[in-house]
């Protein structure tokens, strides 16, 4: 059961710093550099899609009755550690989202 939930929070800091990179100003804040508008569009796009999944492994730990609600306070977490480590580390905040893959090979393993 340890690994959905784990997994949910992954996806959850995944979509939040998705939503976040599709931003211009936070996209900058990281790589110095403006952000395309298909980046931004991408961006977005991969972080609902990873707040999607976040969702469904919530409900696959927990079931429809309980995981919506504890998606909501994974989602809560996962954006309280963005918002603590972007503005003092912002490139350590882009890089752990490495840790979806490595969960990822964990899960399948």
């Amino acid at each position: 059961m340890m690994m959905p939930i784990l997994g949910s929070v992954l996806f959850a800091y995944a979509g939040m710093l998705g939503l976040c990179q599709g931003l211009e100003r936070h996209y900058k804040q990281v790589w110095n550099r403006g952000c395309s508008r298909r980046m931004r569009l991408a961006l977005r796009a991969a972080g609902w899609a990873a707040l999607l999944v976040s969702l469904l492994l919530c409900v696959q730990a927990w079931g429809w009755a309980m995981g919506p609600v504890a998606w909501f306070a994974v989602m809560s977490l996962a954006a309280m550690g963005l918002v603590v480590l972007l503005p003092y580390w912002p490139r350590l905040a882009v890089a752990l989202v490495a840790m979806v893959p490595v969960w990822a090979l964990l899960w399948w393993a």
